[in-house]
């Protein structure tokens, strides 16, 4: 009987990771055509775009996201007045806005194009994006091997 309960126990926690992995593999999936067509029009990899959205969202679970479209944690004017996050009209313009203040960058010059994800990680935690940047470093990379991206 006990053998029956671990491996009843043993089901359920594959399921529930399974269940959770899941609809966090959506938000991946869900911005991915959006995150390649601005990859190749701006020259940021596709890898780098997702992430960051995918950290700054909790996988598109936080309230910015849901209420405001703002899938990168950008300051601004909002129409809830109740945040100092920037609200937009759908995810596609938050994730345009995102890639438009990229090349405002001094580092945006010498990486367009380069698609190697790790150099443009760097250039964006050392640029100040983060508040803590080496833990905002390791989040994103995580993701990125997580996903495969």
């Amino acid at each position: 009987m006990k053998g029956l309960k671990i491996k009843f126990l043993s089901i359920v926690v594959v399921l529930l990771f399974s269940v959770k992995t899941s609809a966090q593999s959506s938000y991946i999936n869900q911005y991915k055509t959006l995150a390649s067509e601005l990859s190749q029009e701006f020259g940021i990899p596709t890898a780098v775009i997702l992430s960051i959205a995918y950290v700054e969202t909790g996988g598109g679970n936080s309230k910015t996201s849901q209420v405001l479209n703002n899938h990168f944690g950008m300051v601004g004017k909002n129409t809830v007045n109740s945040s100092r996050f920037k609200s937009f009209s759908d995810a596609k313009e938050s994730f345009r806005s995102f890639c438009q203040m990229i090349t405002r960058k001094k580092y945006y010059m010498k990486l367009k194009g380069n698609f190697n994800h790790t150099e443009w990680v760097s250039a964006i935690a050392s640029a100040g994006y983060s508040t803590k940047p080496e833990e905002w470093k390791k989040k994103i990379n995580q993701v990125i091997n997580r996903f495969g991206l």
